[in-house]
């Protein structure tokens, strides 16, 4: 299966940048801490000016810290997430690249949710075509009635694959022939942005109620965000 996944790029600034960025307002500036017994250490006092910042939403310092991050995802996945506008992207383009895709195709199917209109609930481990649900035409396309949802889901890509190959073989742009792959089909972008954007992308796409493939990328993104910006990072998500 191909892995959904966030890889650290750069970064620019850290703790002291926010700290330091709220100061120069009185003409001031701060220091790391130096200790005989390991690296140097943000002082109390800007930890707990970074955390006052947080708590009451003045956020302009924390703009002044940068990361970016290579991200690779579904495109379902990927259009949940270009939502975030101030988070700059750049993304691999079908007009331009031909090659064979890669799709996704997760360990587990989850049940849909009997209470909600989006969200998931339980597992489904396999999918019976000849009850009264469905019509004969499924019957008559696949080799079996009965089986695991991934069988069902590889047709499908399959099939896909097939056509975009044949378009593709006929002469028919890239540009057009990828209308034709499904919304599994991986895809990856460069993302970048200040350390206030990603640390509010991910209060929404690491809580539980969002869809778990895209927690996946919030997750990977903040747990390198909580190494790079210890202080702030616990202080603007968990304020």
């Amino acid at each position: 299966m191909t892995e959904i996944k966030a890889t650290y790029i750069a970064h620019m600034g850290n703790d002291l940048t926010v700290a330091n960025a709220a100061r120069v307002s009185f003409g001031k500036t701060s220091e790391m801490e130096d200790y005989a017994w390991g690296p140097p250490k943000l002082k109390d006092k800007d930890a707990k000016l970074i955390r006052y910042l947080a708590k009451h939403r003045h956020i302009s310092p924390f703009g002044h810290c940068f990361a970016s991050f290579h991200v690779k995802a579904p495109i379902f996945v990927a259009r949940q997430l270009v939502k975030h506008k101030f988070l700059r992207w750049n993304e691999i383009s079908r007009r331009y690249v031909d090659d064979e895709p890669e799709f996704y195709m997760p360990d587990v199917w989850r049940g849909r949710s009997a209470d909600k209109k989006q969200g998931s609930d339980g597992v489904v481990d396999s999918i019976d075509i000849s009850g009264p649900d469905f019509g004969s035409d499924g019957e008559d396309y696949y080799e079996y009635d009965e089986a695991p949802p991934s069988e069902f889901a590889e047709y499908g890509i399959k099939d896909a694959l097939s056509v975009y190959k044949t378009l593709l073989g006929g002469g028919v742009a890239p540009e057009q022939a990828r209308m034709v792959l499904p919304q599994s089909t991986m895809t990856e972008w460069y993302w970048s942005g200040s350390l206030d954007a990603f640390a509010d992308m991910c209060r929404l796409r690491c809580a539980s109620d969002t869809q778990a493939e895209t927690q996946e990328v919030a997750w990977d993104i903040s747990e390198k965000m909580k190494e790079l910006f210890p202080v702030s990072w616990e202080a603007l998500t968990n304020g």
